[in-house]
């Protein structure tokens, strides 16, 4: 039995998602190209991505470097490729040893559901970094969809 006073339990993962107009294929490569990532992996207006390197593959890295457009603050958001299904699925480690799952779900009319599920790290509150993680996927919905 609980003691109603007791605090919830913490969850172990938390996910984020969005609906995209285009279908997985285009959802996909918008995710892993350098190129795009800049345009988009950043979860206000007062930050930036000024530099993303991928090496896709398992076993491969991924460095992507957020930085405060002030120049206040910046860190590299890094980690290593576990598993690889085009179009489909990708996961990462992070450095810590935090895991991500990235799932391209084909919806109807040619539209891609993006979930993104991760371990939270034990810094922040977890509704801050769901926020967070959530804004990146909608600057991320605004550039991959046409017209974007």
């Amino acid at each position: 039995m609980t003691d109603a006073s007791s605090p919830a339990p913490t969850p172990s993962v938390l996910t984020v998602s969005v609906e995209v107009g285009c279908d997985a294929q285009r959802a996909w490569q918008a995710f892993v190209s350098p190129t795009a990532i800049t345009a988009w992996n950043f979860a206000s207006p007062e930050w930036c991505c000024p530099r993303a390197e991928n090496d896709l593959r398992v076993g491969g890295a991924f460095s992507y470097r957020m930085e405060a457009k002030d120049g206040s603050m910046g860190f590299d958001f890094a980690g290593t490729f576990t598993e690889i299904v085009p179009h489909r699925r990708l996961r990462y480690a992070l450095g810590d040893s935090r895991e991500v799952v990235v799932e391209f779900v084909d919806l109807p009319q040619g539209r891609t559901e993006v979930q993104q599920s991760f371990t939270p790290d034990a810094t922040f509150p977890h509704e801050q970094q769901r926020a967070g993680w959530q804004a990146i996927l909608g600057n991320y919905k605004k550039f991959v969809e046409p017209g974007g």
